[in-house]
């Protein structure tokens, strides 16, 4: 009889659902701004993000980046401009399924949505003006993440960031905006 329940426990462990784990991600990543306000100049840009993916499809992240020079124009362009950047700092809620499952090598593709800070400074040669803003903005994007191991993949992703114009009685959306594309290798665990 104890040979009987030994092998039925075993069974039955055997064949129960795995518990449910969870992904802390680190990414670092470097990739572009283009369109909108950046007047027609791709800018070089990079940051890094952190977040939590859950056993099922939703998560969190928190998303720094920086761009120097943003407002800096063209090749052959007038440059009254002598050190610019933007600055945003996001919190973003993602929901992304699982391919392959969260062992091993899989993949994930993902959107993301969130609020947080766009800071803008610019400054002219000969400090004619100095120009800092630091406004509420927010962001929408998708991209994916593969990885290869455990603990290291790629990630790749596209967002459409906006400030937004007033926070007092609306949420309108800001004149200041733009595209960003980013790549890194993402680390799990």
């Amino acid at each position: 009889m104890l040979k009987k329940c030994v092998v039925m426990a075993a069974l039955v462990l055997a064949l129960s659902p795995a518990a449910a784990h969870a992904d802390w991600l680190f990414t670092p990543n470097l990739g572009t701004t283009f369109g909108g306000s950046t007047n027609g100049n791709d800018h070089f840009t990079y940051g890094a993000s952190i977040g939590w993916m859950g056993a099922g499809i939703f998560g969190w992240e928190a998303d720094l980046s920086y761009t120097p020079e943003f407002f800096e124009p063209g090749d052959g362009d007038f440059d009254f401009v002598d050190n610019s950047n933007v600055v945003s700092v996001m919190g973003n809620a993602l929901i992304g399924i699982p391919i392959g499952g969260q062992h091993g090598a899989g993949f994930r593709p993902y959107l993301a949505a969130g609020l947080g800070l766009l800071s803008r400074e610019v400054q002219s040669s000969n400090d004619l003006f100095n120009v800092s803003t630091h406004d509420w903005g927010f962001n929408l994007g998708a991209g994916a993440m593969g990885f290869m191991t455990e603990h290291i993949g790629v990630r790749g992703d596209i967002r459409y960031l906006r400030s937004f114009k007033d926070i007092g009685d609306n949420f309108d959306a800001g004149a200041f905006h733009y595209w960003r594309g980013t790549a890194g290798v993402t680390f799990r665990w």
